[in-house]
């Protein structure tokens, strides 16, 4: 009779340990890939577009992100960049992915010598620009770094942070 019970309850077990076992290979395999970092600024920044008007704003390029925050071309594996339309409105969005991580201290602190020539610029003649520069939005995560100025910063941020 103790036999009949042990048979009983190996069989469960057996099946939940190759369950277990199961579980924890198909969770190691995969294609050796970084999972916490997207594909490239590319993506994030067509996710930023689909969530948020970007209409208003003008597609930047490779001269333009250097000329406004004096980083190295040589540097840069992929970016995004969006200026306003017109010099009298703040708003910016930048989605850069440096190709050494170690260089996003470096980049940082140029955005916030831009940040600085913005508030000198609207700071007495347009303070609702100036208002969105103060509440600009600025963040890395890995290779990437966001810069945004907008007043749909928050909605950039997230879709920023939901790449990741």
């Amino acid at each position: 009779m103790r036999q009949t019970r042990l048979r009983i309850w190996s069989f469960p077990l057996v099946l939940l340990a190759l369950a277990v076992a199961f579980g924890i290979l198909s969770g190691c395999s995969g294609s050796g890939t970084n999972a916490e970092e997207p594909a490239s600024a590319a993506e994030i920044g067509q996710a930023i577009e689909q969530a948020v008007q970007l209409d208003h704003m003008n597609k930047g390029d490779l001269d333009k992100i250097q000329k406004i925050y004096r980083i190295n071309k040589d540097d840069i594996a992929d970016f995004v960049l969006y200026t306003s339309a017109s010099n009298v409105k703040a708003d910016e969005l930048a989605v850069i992915q440096l190709k050494d991580p170690g260089r996003i201290a470096s980049v940082k602190e140029n955005i916030e010598l831009h940040i600085e020539r913005q508030k000198a610029k609207f700071k007495d003649y347009r303070p609702d620009e100036y208002y969105l520069v103060e509440r600009h939005v600025m963040k890395s995560k890995g290779s990437y770094v966001l810069f945004a100025v907008s007043d749909q910063a928050d909605q950039m941020e997230r879709v920023f942070d939901d790449a990741f």
